[in-house]
């Protein structure tokens, strides 16, 4: 299968650990859903990016669900983590968020869908450690203006409508600032509830 991805790999890293772009995310280790997903979403239009709405767009979705299967267990040693240029305020801002939310806007915290740890939950949701500011600056751009989109109830679209630019900035640059778990592995399906059902998560948040 490492030969298979090569197509993958000239953009992610060798064994989807990314790489020095930070708009190349890591693929490694992710939970196997939500990697299948996002392939089915570049195929279908969901989630717009060129290069990868051409490359699968002719790809049967049982390979795709190969292709996840594959880089979801991996294990590649993570990069350090980046340092950040932001200010403390800003920092202190995006922990905030992350770790309490904040209901009066109808943001809750990252921490109830993502995991105390931020390493995610199985089936299908991310964890958000190893990534680049940009990288999820961008993403959650793409959540607030509609270029990215997942199964309904999209839940990370109701979210990221709820965020501000300055939300977004703090958020990405304290996410991208922390130190990696021991275990980075993604928690058993059911660890924990959601707050609200996800389409990503049909069996949580009811």
């Amino acid at each position: 299968m490492a030969a298979r991805v090569q197509a993958c790999t000239a953009c992610h890293g060798m064994q989807g650990r990314g790489t020095s772009d930070a708009y190349f995310p890591r693929l490694a280790g992710k939970p196997a859903g939500y990697l299948y997903h996002q392939l089915l979403a570049f195929k279908n239009g969901r989630r717009r990016y060129p290069p990868m709405n051409y490359l699968l767009a002719f790809l049967p979705d049982a390979y795709l669900k190969q292709i996840a299967d594959y880089f979801a267990d991996q294990r590649p040693p993570f990069p350090p983590s980046a340092a950040s240029d932001v200010s403390e305020n800003v920092l202190h801002h995006g922990r905030d968020l992350v770790t309490q939310g904040d209901l009066d806007r109808g943001i809750p915290a990252c921490v109830s869908c993502h995991g105390p740890s931020l390493t995610g939950m199985e089936p299908a949701i991310p964890g958000l450690l190893g990534l680049r500011a940009a990288y999820l600056s961008a993403q959650l751009g793409g959540w607030r203006y509609g270029t990215r989109t997942a199964i309904g109830p999209d839940c990370m679209q109701v979210v990221a409508g709820h965020l501000t630019e300055d939300d977004v900035r703090a958020v990405a640059a304290w996410l991208s600032s922390r130190p990696l778990p021991d275990d980075p592995a993604s928690a058993p399906e059911g660890t924990f509830a959601l707050p609200f059902p996800c389409g990503s998560q049909p069996n949580e948040g009811k």
